[in-house]
């Protein structure tokens, strides 16, 4: 596209060559426009400051063509010029010189001063104003959407480290519930090897070794769990686990000890015949669910509901609206429980309900699986990160508006223009041209016939005959009456 658009301009400015529109300036002097305009589109993202002022001169010759493309060179040019006082400063200098090239042009057609200026004005609108302030606006927008999407990287970066963080967190918590456990139960094994191996010395001395390796092989075990799973602990002194754990009675008391205006609603049995780890799931969503409340909306009414059936638990914390605003926490609590209810192969949800307030919700199974599936229980990934079209798209169609008012009806102007001096019938026949009087016929008898023609800079109509391409009548028009008429070769 480097040079296309060139190319295009320059094609753009030699349109008169083959639709001339009125004043026509001389064939060099188009052809020396079409390749300034292409070098100024070239021009005007690389050097935009010196594009700008460049426009200047081809207001000089009347080339609409290549004035019209002027349009989209200051557009392209202060999309890129920075500051604005240097902006607006370079297109105050720019309208002066296109209104003293407009004003000198004009003054070769004998046309009133105020005429003049008040086209030079109008020019100014819409050659310049117009469309700097749509590349200006446009501008302005660029680093705007990239500092918006270098943001979004940035918080979603942010939160996926945050997630990553929490679950490493939760799992650490769970290493350590486990070395808890199965340490106990190692040292239990420990101990009975070891009485074992003192009653094998006195009564089976053959099976003395046996059982003296079983001793050292559970002490030896207990060591490397305490090694290898002590390392992941982030809390020194992890929470103990005991038999009431996630039961009624200690969910009742977390309830109780919250100090919120929080009820508890239990049906189904209890869970003390539940897995260690679904009590200790339950005992955990309610906790970090009524701590959240108490940190967020401790003036919200609270309703904590177990069921217990089918051999699942199902808890639901609700909080109603809050008169104060809520804070805007970090998720790393709602993250941990999301990956602990996961790992049981649970399910857990935690978001604003449509009446207001707060619901986190959980459904475990009472006896999950020794090894739960990984494929349902793995949690959902922080979406991708948002491509630049979605921040984008939206604020082209926004920002692009008023550079639509600017260029479009500009565009439409030359179409229709084209049109017009394609399908202008500017040829005049001999007999109606010696039919013409001089004082007498009517300009508007012969534009409505012939149209107007090719006008020249004396301000004049020109029409080819239908019968030598080699010669034109020349009719001039004062007060709307013929003045003369003249054969003359072009």
């Amino acid at each position: 596209m480097r040079f296309v658009w060139p190319s295009l301009a320059f094609l753009v400015g030699l349109v008169p060559l083959i639709a001339p529109l009125a004043p026509v300036p001389h064939p060099a002097l188009t052809v020396a426009t079409a390749v300034w305009i292409a070098a100024l589109v070239w021009l005007a993202p690389r050097k935009p400051e010196w594009a700008l002022l460049l426009t200047a001169p081809l207001f000089a010759v009347n080339n609409l063509w290549a004035q019209a493309v002027t349009t989209f060179v200051v557009f392209a040019a202060c999309r890129r010029v920075t500051p604005l006082k240097r902006l607006w400063a370079l297109l105050g200098i720019m309208t002066a010189l296109q209104s003293a090239f407009t004003l000198f042009q004009e003054s070769s057609r004998s046309m009133p001063l105020w005429e003049a200026a008040a086209g030079a004005v109008i020019g100014s609108v819409f050659f310049v104003l117009f469309p700097a302030v749509s590349g200006m606006l446009l501008g302005r927008r660029r680093p705007m959407v990239r500092l918006l999407q270098e943001r979004n990287e940035y918080l979603e970066r942010a939160r996926a480290l945050t997630a990553a963080s929490a679950r490493s967190e939760e799992r650490a918590h769970i290493a350590g519930e486990m070395h808890d456990m199965l340490g106990h139960r190692l040292s239990l094994i420990s101990i009975h090897a070891g009485a074992l191996e003192l009653t094998t010395a006195r009564k089976a001395p053959q099976l003395h070794e046996q059982a003296e390796l079983i001793r050292t092989t559970s002490s030896l075990a207990m060591a490397e769990l305490r090694e290898i799973l002590g390392v992941l602990r982030t809390n020194p002194e992890p929470e103990s686990l005991d038999e009431d754990t996630g039961t009624r009675s200690d969910i009742a008391a977390l309830v109780e000890a919250s100090g919120l205006a929080a009820s508890l609603d239990w049906s189904g049995e209890d869970l003390h015949g539940a897995d260690s780890r679904t009590r200790r799931a339950v005992h955990r969503v309610v906790r970090e669910a009524l701590t959240n409340v108490a940190k967020h909306a401790p003036s919200a009414r609270t309703r904590v509901q177990i069921a217990v059936q089918g051999g699942r638990a199902r808890i639901q914390v609700l909080n109603g609206p809050s008169p104060t605003t809520p804070g805007r926490g970090t998720r790393r609590g709602l993250i941990g429980l999301e990956e602990r209810v996961g790992l049981l192969g649970g399910s857990f949800s935690a978001g604003a309900p449509v009446e207001g307030g707060f619901r986190v919700a959980a459904d475990v199974p009472l006896h999950p699986p020794a090894q739960a599936d990984q494929a349902s229980s793995e949690v959902a990934e922080v979406p991708p990160l948002l491509a630049a079209e979605v921040l984008t798209v939206p604020r082209v169609l926004g920002g692009g508006c008023l550079g639509l008012l600017a260029l479009l009806p500009i565009a439409g102007a030359l179409i229709v223009l084209l049109l017009f001096a394609l399908l202008n019938p500017t040829q005049m026949n001999a007999p109606y041209f010696d039919s013409l009087e001089v004082g007498v016929t009517d300009e508007g008898d012969v534009y409505d016939q012939f149209g107007v023609g090719q006008l020249g800079v004396d301000g004049c109509s020109r029409f080819r005959t239908s019968h030598n391409p080699d010669l034109q009548y020349k009719l001039c028009f004062r007060e709307g009456k013929l003045s003369s008429k003249v054969q003359e070769r072009p």
